[in-house]
């Protein structure tokens, strides 16, 4: 099975963090703690969601071989964020 992201976090997605629609179905797309009864839960830009998921760089570090730093992590997301689909141009 092929990674899922969350299209406006990043965050993996998986059945159980899957957001949900207005008619209360599970959205595909989006983690719970993006997007809940078909809404976004943060009206915000994406170097305002960069900044807001930086915060758990630490989170993120405990799955990845090498360990980044907060800045190289915002860096990261920068190049990512971009390709999903809340943010894409």
């Amino acid at each position: 099975m092929d990674q899922r992201f969350c299209q406006s976090c990043g965050m993996p997605l998986t059945e159980d963090v899957l957001g949900t629609n207005a008619d209360g179905t599970k959205n595909e797309d989006y983690c719970m703690y993006c997007y809940k009864d078909g809404k976004f839960l943060q009206d915000c830009t994406m170097d305002e969601m960069i900044e807001h998921c930086s915060q758990f760089v630490d989170e993120v570090n405990k799955q990845m071989p090498k360990p980044m730093t907060k800045e190289e992590y915002k860096q990261m997301m920068r190049g990512f964020f971009p390709m999903l689909k809340r943010w894409r141009k």
